[in-house]
């Protein structure tokens, strides 16, 4: 019989499209993917250091896999791994650590599965992490997570992300419409593009060969794939070439994910942002002017050094006032090797966890105030396998989480639907299945 692969993933979309690819290099190796807890010969954790919850995490899914298979081989990739390599060695348990340099060369390390007392580590800098290895997620027929950039120039003073990831890089365009077009061909609707500064597309061998822009207009072109969505692409990077193209697309759907971090141009200005508030203000106008209907998401950071309750409250009123649909909250943790780490104004832990539960009702009334914008309209609704109490999901082209009886025949289907009304979990609830108009 093969060996069992079995993988957990940390952190972001990126990280996905990087473990399904790592799980193909281990099936044409012989190895089957299995699920997590069906006693797997080798582990394989992917992780995120974006936040210190994430790091926590590695120790725990360690404990948790080795319980299940006490004799299986764990092998630890990602940013965590290039970032505190010798760290990760000390968990007990742990057999092996993979840097940025070398994860995707997995399955050549692995050559044997023995347990060894101590931990082995390969972990080069990560300046020779400097060749962009493509990768896509895949499994969920409906939506695949697409890597076209890797990789960071930026050097915003609360981020680990060049450290581990190293400097911005790009596949070519031609690559990423050939790929397009293999996804296609397995039946897969929606291709999210992902990238760690995704806006910065066009970086190839050191050297700005093209821009986002233009990969945009050639993935528009790409048959059998009904939906781009673009994951998050900085404000600066937004132009407003992209925006147009996308409001005038039938492919690219109106969903932009925007960071902002902050509304206040002091704290942005001691994050090294490329940008103040007044750029993101018009980036959202741009938006809405075109396409009044699209979704807005925004990244924003709570508890940064020197933040103080007066720049909060600039910030919570400024997002309060734009026309946005969501929010990812995050609460600032500090990291090794930042600067913010060595500023001074520390906010204290309730304090940041008292603004972070502020700014999520805040993303809570967004997110119903923009979907009550949305009933009674007629929408194309692309629908999921997922089964949660006898019910299904899926997701309009401008990102508004929809809910149905489930029905075998409507995964992985575009259908046309009416938007009635907003079910007490949140979601936006269909006319019966039996109703759904054929597509």
């Amino acid at each position: 019989m093969n060996k069992k692969v079995a993988f957990y993933t940390l952190g972001c979309k990126l990280n996905y499209s990087e473990t399904s690819t790592i799980g193909r290099q281990f099936n044409q190796a012989g190895f089957d993917t299995v699920d997590f807890t069906n006693t797997p010969d080798v582990f394989v954790i992917n992780t995120c250091s974006v936040t210190e919850n994430a790091d926590k995490k590695c120790r725990k899914i360690v404990q948790e896999a080795l319980k299940i298979s006490p004799s299986a081989y764990v092998t630890i990739v990602g940013c965590y791994a290039q970032l505190k390599p010798k760290e990760i060695a000390e968990i007990p348990g742990v057999d092996m650590v993979l840097g940025a340099a070398e994860k995707f060369q997995i399955v050549d390390y692995i050559s044997d599965l023995t347990k060894n007392p101590k931990a082995l580590v390969y972990n080069q800098p990560v300046s020779e992490a400097n060749e962009f290895i493509s990768s896509y997620s895949f499994g969920d027929r409906t939506r695949t997570f697409l890597k076209v950039q890797d990789g960071c120039d930026y050097s915003c003073t609360f981020c680990t992300i060049p450290l581990a990831r190293g400097n911005s890089r790009s596949d070519t365009i031609d690559n990423v419409v050939a790929q397009a077009r293999q996804i296609a061909a397995s039946g897969v609707k929606e291709i999210v593009l992902t990238g760690v500064n995704l806006g910065d597309f066009g970086i190839i061998d050191g050297k700005r060969d093209t821009k986002f822009f233009e990969l945009v207009k050639a993935l528009d072109k790409v048959e059998g794939i009904d939906r781009f969505r673009i994951s998050s692409i900085e404000p600066n990077l937004l132009t407003d070439e992209i925006i147009e193209f996308v409001g005038s697309s039938k492919r690219f759907v109106p969903h932009f994910h925007i960071p902002l971090q902050s509304g206040s141009d002091k704290i942005l200005g001691l994050m090294r942002r490329r940008y103040k508030r007044e750029l993101y203000t018009d980036r959202v106008a741009k938006i809405k002017a075109l396409m009044p209907d699209c979704c807005i998401g925004v990244d924003v950071i709570v508890g940064f050094p020197g933040e103080t309750r007066e720049d909060f409250i600039d910030t919570y009123n400024f997002l309060n006032d734009l026309d946005i649909s969501y929010l990812h909250v995050f609460t600032y943790s500090e990291r090794e090797n930042t600067l913010a780490a060595e500023m001074s104004g520390v906010v204290p832990g309730s304090t940041r966890a008292e603004r972070s539960k502020m700014l999520h009702i805040l993303s809570d009334k967004k997110r119903r105030s923009f979907y009550e914008t949305q009933l009674n309209k007629t929408e194309e609704v692309l629908f999921e396998g997922d089964i949660k109490d006898g019910f299904m999901h899926g997701f309009t082209r401008n990102y508004v989480k929809v809910k149905a009886k489930y029905d075998p025949v409507l995964v992985n289907e575009l259908k046309t639907v009416y938007l009635t009304n907003i079910s007490p979990d949140g979601d936006v609830e269909i006319t019966e299945s039996e109703e759904i108009l054929t597509h």
